[in-house]
């Protein structure tokens, strides 16, 4: 398996070098990454259940997909990359909103990104890469508001974040 660089940027989101990912989580230095929220025509979003070996988080469910940029890629490129990878489909995205969090694991790692969130709008099933993800489901936009406040531990601490700071931005107006 290739080792894999995340782009360390100031709090600007100004690149300022690279390094390999796990080094940056373990230091937790603030590196840029990217958030993908799907929605459906009917206002519900995809989310994803992390594949149950990810070497953290694993099996709880989040946004649709997410990762980190390579060097000189956008933020939209590499947010429809990772959807074909991750999700097996491709859609338009466009950016949202853009924000930096931290979030310590149980297993010593640390997350702490510049994230660049994005939205897009797809119809129909995904085609999910096993290595990636165990499970999808479409869910209505407040449903999951109120699934996260009941049962936080199923999910995400980005997700969380995301949900509770930029709500606004995900929601779609009926």
């Amino acid at each position: 398996m290739t080792k894999e660089n995340v782009i360390l940027v100031n709090e600007n989101d100004e690149q300022i070098g690279l390094m390999e990912k796990i080094e940056a989580h373990e230091k937790a230095l603030l590196h840029r990454a990217f958030s993908v929220f799907i929605l459906n025509d009917k206002g519900e979003l995809m989310l994803q259940q992390r594949a149950l070996h990810k070497y953290h988080s694993p099996g709880l469910w989040t946004n649709t997909c997410c990762s980190h940029q390579r060097d000189g890629e956008s933020n939209i490129s590499a947010g429809k990359r990772r959807l074909q990878e991750e999700m097996g489909f491709v859609t338009e995205l466009a950016e949202a909103v853009s924000f930096i969090y931290k979030a310590p694991f149980d297993n010593g790692l640390t997350e702490h990104e510049f994230d660049h969130v994005m939205t897009g709008t797809y119809n129909d099933e995904p085609t999910i890469n096993p290595d990636e993800v165990a499970s999808w489901k479409w869910m209505d936009v407040q449903a999951v508001k109120d699934d996260i406040a009941k049962h936080p531990n199923e999910y995400t601490a980005w997700f969380k974040i995301i949900f509770d700071k930029f709500y606004q931005h995900i929601k779609v107006d009926s």
